[in-house]
């Protein structure tokens, strides 16, 4: 009898078979895996989609409209003047001024916010004991809303019954006004500086990052303790210095704590308001419900959007060959 050798026929639907069937089966399992990804993603980004759309498309689309009439808020008799309410925006001199020291507290209040911050960070960033306590007490105040915080300090620098004449007093040095010109400006300053512990924890973060062998490397070759802050740790937080300097100019600009600082502390309190403390977001309000010219503070809020906007771009433009990141981000493109 001869015994036959019987190869059993290759399977063609095996991985290593050239037929059609195996990798029609693979394409769709793949397009239906990128399909579920797809719904996926788009289902946990939908409530921010959505909220963006109402709370920001939405009322800004409204107040572009608003800015093209003399809409009041409550009057149906209202026009369409074009762009009437830019040309006075452009002749109205109580505007610019208020703008020029907008931008002057813009530039005053942005690096003294990023330099308290950042040596906050440094402090606390040593290995002290009881550093978690510290941490938080200086934290703490950045947590208390800015309606709060503005009631405080107004009470504290209140010129008759306030806690810093108080102090004076004890002195011998007469109660001075703090919420009038010349100081009031300096008050607004120290509002600023009340909530560093917001660009202490940004900037600690950042400290904690920078490599150890580096500074190590640096006392090794005899750099001291300022030489090293300065040529490796700044370097490595430059990335977080610009994302502080970016979103500080934009906070200055839109700041109402002068309006909180004011007496009262309502739509009267525009006219209380010092000289000096009289900022841009402050014509704005005072145009929205003292004299209720909707569509000229429509048009002042569009104007400081596209300000918003250059200054920005200006502060990436000169900032780029400043700012070092570990990683390239046109390697990423």
């Amino acid at each position: 009898m001869t015994v036959r050798n019987i190869t059993p026929a290759p399977d063609r639907t095996g991985p290593a078979s050239t037929g059609r069937p195996a990798p029609s089966v693979n394409r769709t399992t793949r397009s239906s895996t990128t399909t579920r990804r797809h719904r996926a993603f788009y289902m946990f980004v939908s409530p921010w989609i959505i909220g963006f759309a109402l709370l920001t498309i939405v009322p800004m689309a409204y107040a572009l409209w608003l800015s093209f009439t003399t809409f009041d808020g409550i009057s149906p008799h209202w026009r369409y003047v074009g762009l009437g309410n830019y040309r006075e925006l452009l002749s109205d001199s109580q505007t610019w001024s208020a703008l020029g020291r907008t931008g002057l507290f813009a530039v005053t209040s942005v690096p003294l916010s990023i330099t308290a911050g950042l040596g906050l960070a440094v402090l606390v960033n040593r290995p002290l004991k009881a550093r978690g306590v510290f941490r938080t007490l200086l934290y703490l105040p950045a947590v208390i809303p800015p309606v709060g915080a503005g009631i405080a300090f107004k009470q504290v620098f209140d010129q008759n019954s306030g806690a810093a004449n108080g102090v004076l007093n004890v002195f011998g040095i007469d109660a001075l006004g703090w919420l009038t010109d010349p100081h009031a400006r300096y008050v607004l300053l120290m509002t600023v500086l009340w909530g560093a512990g917001n660009i202490m924890i940004i900037s600690l973060a950042g400290l904690q990052d920078v490599p150890r062998e580096l500074h190590e490397a640096a006392r090794i070759d005899g750099a001291g303790a300022w030489r090293t802050f300065r040529s490796i740790t700044v370097p490595l937080l430059s990335p977080v210095l610009l994302f502080q300097t970016v979103t500080g100019v934009i906070a200055s600009v839109q700041t109402i704590m002068p309006l909180l600082l004011a007496p009262g502390g309502t739509t009267a309190a525009v006219t209380a308001i010092p000289q000096s403390n009289y900022l841009y977001m402050m014509q704005v309000f005072a145009e929205y419900f003292a004299f209720g010219r909707y569509g000229y503070a429509s048009a002042l809020l569009w104007v400081l959007f596209v300000l918003i906007l250059i200054a920005t771009g200006l502060v990436f433009r000169f900032t780029s060959g400043v700012v070092f990141y570990n990683v390239d981000p046109e390697a990423k493109k």
